[in-house]
């Protein structure tokens, strides 16, 4: 052979295994019979708590969904696995991880990581290689204004988790006999987009009620201390106060406004039992409304886990405690790809993303619906409040088990 026809023959290997390299992204990563996820979760860093609920929840599925056969497509059986990274709770580690996982590891079928911000620094890697990635735990609205196309979300966008608080304060001030607008609302949340869109929802709605908000406070990320907006709390007498800032947001809120008995009529917060407040506090933690996604007590089921009650009694046999709601979002997210694969009935990542995209179907979470943007548009955001240590849902009505306790009781009469 000669010099030249071994150089062209060369070089036609080389491009066809280039193109192999590159056209790799058009099938799932398959070892055998197991479909390999990948995901980068938060071990580490500020969200490493709410990291281990997410892991837990993607991983219960995983025990589930093998102990009952796997997954079908196109007539053969599959077990599946995730391969783990820790994103050290960092939107940029977040992107470099998602980009290993797609070009390093062959991965095609992307879980979310916890936090908005995370979300953030994985989707635009995800869509530069058009791989799938259907998320529980990226709330952000801004997420969904971009025009992803390959960036699912289970959840409740964050605007609405705690802008029904306020329809429930202007229903308690006419139970009361009183005008809605008189009401004055307290806000403090962390600067994070996930608290930032909170803080819309709760202005809007405050907005469409002519209330008046008479504190609006941005926490700091590193959220260590509260007594600033708790002194101003105790000054201005506000009628509810309105707190975001993940676990540790949570957490501050019960403790100091007990330590410094802030007496407010409502205090709604978010991640109660991510932060385990009443673990923590015990009664002291009475009488907070705490906004969820999901609650045992809900009427949803499906195939693997049974009703929401049967998933929260296997989460607490496996873990040794109740499933948040971070946890039970993120096993949805999975029960969600699994349906898109037995429905596409391929690998192919634009078959299961466009199964993704035209899901509708009950979990054990609630329905999942996704509109054009990737959120999820079937199901609402539950209040529920803290009654002798027990979360008791109390709005919106449909969701109701029991009656909210309104006006807080004062520090002394406990």
């Amino acid at each position: 052979m000669s010099r030249e026809r071994k150089f062209l023959t060369a070089l036609v290997v080389g491009v066809a295994a280039f193109g192999l390299v590159f056209a790799s992204p058009a099938a799932a990563k398959v070892e055998g019979d197991t479909i390999i996820f990948g995901a980068a979760v938060s071990f580490t860093g500020k969200y490493s708590t709410n990291g281990k609920h997410t892991k837990n929840g993607y991983d219960l599925v995983v025990k589930r969904v093998n102990e009952m056969g796997g997954v079908k497509v196109a007539g053969k059986s599959y077990k599946i696995d995730i391969k783990y990274y820790d994103d050290e709770s960092t939107p940029a580690r977040a992107g470099q991880l998602a980009d290993r996982l797609i070009k390093q590891d062959g991965i095609k079928f992307i879980l979310g990581p916890y936090g908005s911000g995370p979300t953030k620094g994985m989707a635009p890697i995800t869509e530069k290689y058009k791989i799938p990635m259907v998320e529980g735990n990226g709330a952000s609205r801004s997420l969904f204004n971009k025009g992803y196309r390959y960036l699912f979300a289970v959840l409740s966008t964050s605007e609405q988790y705690l802008a029904e608080s306020i329809n429930l304060l202007a229903e308690q001030f006419k139970k009361e006999g009183k005008d809605p607008k008189t009401a004055k609302v307290a806000i403090a949340v962390e600067n994070d987009p996930f608290s930032m869109d909170i803080r819309a929802g709760v202005m809007d709605d405050a907005k469409r009620w002519g209330m008046q908000v008479v504190i609006d406070d941005k926490l700091p990320k590193e959220l260590t201390d509260m007594t600033a907006t708790l002194t101003k709390v105790k000054a201005l007498r506000p009628d509810a106060l309105i707190v975001s800032g993940h676990s540790k947001g949570a957490a501050l809120a019960v403790r100091q406004t007990s330590q410094m008995k802030v007496d407010v009529d409502m205090l709604a917060i978010t991640h109660c039992e991510a932060a385990d407040v009443t673990g923590k506090f015990g009664g002291d933690a009475n009488y907070t409304l705490c906004a969820t996604q999901w609650a045992p007590t809900m009427t949803y089921k499906d195939e693997w886990f049974g009703w929401a009650g049967d998933y929260a009694k296997l989460f607490e046999k496996e873990y040794g405690y109740v499933p948040p709601y971070q946890a039970a979002e993120s096993s949805a997210a999975v029960l969600v790809y699994i349906d898109a694969l037995q429905r596409a009935g391929s690998f192919d990542t634009e078959k299961v993303r466009d199964a993704i995209a035209a899901t509708n179907l009950q979990t054990f979470y609630g329905w999942v619906d996704f509109d054009d943007t990737g959120k999820n548009i079937a199901k609402p955001m539950v209040l529920r409040q803290i009654q002798k240590g027990e979360y008791i849902p109390v709005a919106p009505s449909k969701f109701a088990a029991g009656q909210v306790i309104f006006p807080r009781p004062k520090w002394r009469d406990r």
